[in-house]
């Protein structure tokens, strides 16, 4: 297997034998009803082969990506962005180790999700499964690449990927890899089907393959996500924009609160469900702002604070109401401090983007209160956004963080790669 590594071979204006997207589209439908019905056992070896072939092959992979992060680099791409792009030895066995665990996890297809039987005595179940060919298009992280092929091998769909430019030879060669474990296994290789052509055009024509796309998953910006309001023609639900809040209530154990937040901002600030907003009551603002602010400037983060916070603090500049509903994706932070928790609440949906939001507090009623009344996929009472994960909540690697609210909301694991059809059992019966 080749696993390219010079930039000029996978340039799409130069590439002359690039299949057509409606070719790619075909391959991937007819490798879709391959995958629906391989056996459990079957998934699990490709599976388990191409987490073994990922790591096989590292030092090509890693080569790939030093081709992909020095580009970047030298285009003067922001280094959050870098950083989403880079991989290195111990992110390669997360991304194996990611293989491994859906590997482990029950599989969905043909599991029975209720049944009753009519006075009549018709037999009636709703089954689990595939939803056929799943599309990703997705910005910068690699990972994606093979996160995405997992949970849609394992959940008997094909996987339909479209990258970005800035990580093409890195996609290439985890595709490599990963098309080496179905081999093994004795699955089509076109389970996995990489889009190489990076064009604009390409993109939304790959957004209109309504013939063979079952569902289309967005993973980036903001961008990207207007692009797929405004062009796609396939259904799909938006991965979108992580505008999480921590909010610190009057009765929280302060040393708690502070903890939590810097975990949230700081730990992986260029991810969805790194925290973009403090929210702080007024009860305790002026004991715990200073404290939260000199720990985050601490860790480089840049504050902006309504006029309440910034007078707490010289570390924490004014900030415009437009900061406040805005994905940093960065080591920067906006504050507020509020009346109380209802006023919380009401900052929260009005600002936040409905993907993760917590608490910190030690009063029951209020973490009842926060968690029916905010509007979001999830909800954290006393721990920090960074726990909306897939891997976090046991779903081994997910395809994304769903904030719409039909078919799937919040991290999408196995089940929410499948649908239901109604399997009914009669006995010569006749309406």
């Amino acid at each position: 297997m080749n696993f390219p590594t010079r930039p000029e071979l996978w340039d799409s204006a130069r590439v002359t034998d690039v299949p057509s997207m409606r070719e790619l589209g075909e391959r991937a439908r007819a490798a879709s009803r391959q995958v629906a019905v391989a056996s459990t056992a079957q998934k699990n070896d490709a599976l388990l082969a191409a987490a073994d072939r990922l790591l096989a092959h590292g030092d090509e992979v890693l080569a790939a990506n030093a081709e992909d992060v020095a580009r970047a680099e030298d285009a003067g791409v922001a280094a959050t962005l870098v950083e989403r792009l880079r991989l290195n030895p111990s992110r390669l066995e997360g991304m194996a180790r990611g293989l491994r665990q859906v590997a482990g996890l029950p599989d969905p297809v043909g599991a029975i999700a209720d049944g009753w039987v009519r006075p009549n005595g018709l037999r009636i179940q709703r089954v689990r499964v595939p939803l056929g060919v799943v599309a990703i298009i997705y910005e910068s992280r690699p990972n994606v690449t093979s996160d995405a092929f997992g949970i849609c091998l394992k959940s008997g769909n094909a996987a339909f990927l479209r990258g970005s430019s800035a990580a093409l030879l890195s996609n290439v060669a985890i595709a490599a890899a990963m098309h080496e474990g179905l081999e093994k296994a004795g699955l089509p290789t076109d389970a996995l089907v990489l889009v190489t052509d990076t064009r604009h055009e390409a993109a939304v024509e790959f957004m209109q393959l309504r013939e063979y796309i079952d569902c289309l998953i967005p993973r980036g910006g903001p961008n990207l996500i207007r692009s797929i309001l405004e062009n796609a023609t396939v259904p799909y639900v938006i991965d979108g924009d992580g505008n999480c809040h921590v909010y610190v209530d009057a009765s929280a154990d302060l040393d708690m609160a502070l903890e939590i937040a810097v975990n949230a901002k700081v730990s992986r600030p260029s991810v969805c469900n790194a925290a973009e907003s403090l929210v702080v009551h007024a009860g305790v603002a002026d004991a715990f702002v200073p404290r939260v602010a000199g720990a985050l400037a601490a860790n480089g983060v840049e504050m902006l604070g309504d006029e309440r916070a910034a007078s707490l603090s010289a570390l924490i500049g004014p900030a415009e109401p437009a900061d406040f509903a805005t994905e940093f994706l960065d080591l920067k932070i906006s504050i507020a401090v509020v009346d109380d928790l209802a006023a919380a609440i009401d900052h929260i949906n009005q600002n936040g983007s409905g993907h993760s939001e917590a608490i910190v507090t030690a009063d029951l009623a209020a973490a009842e209160r926060f968690c029916t009344e905010v509007d979001a996929a999830a909800t954290l009472v006393n721990a920090s956004t960074r726990f909306v994960d897939g891997e976090e909540f046991g779903f081994g690697a997910e395809i994304g963080i769903s904030t719409q609210k039909l078919h799937a909301r919040g991290p999408m694991g196995l089940e929410q790669l499948t649908t239901l059809k109604f399997v009914v059992h009669g006995d010569g019966h006749v309406r």
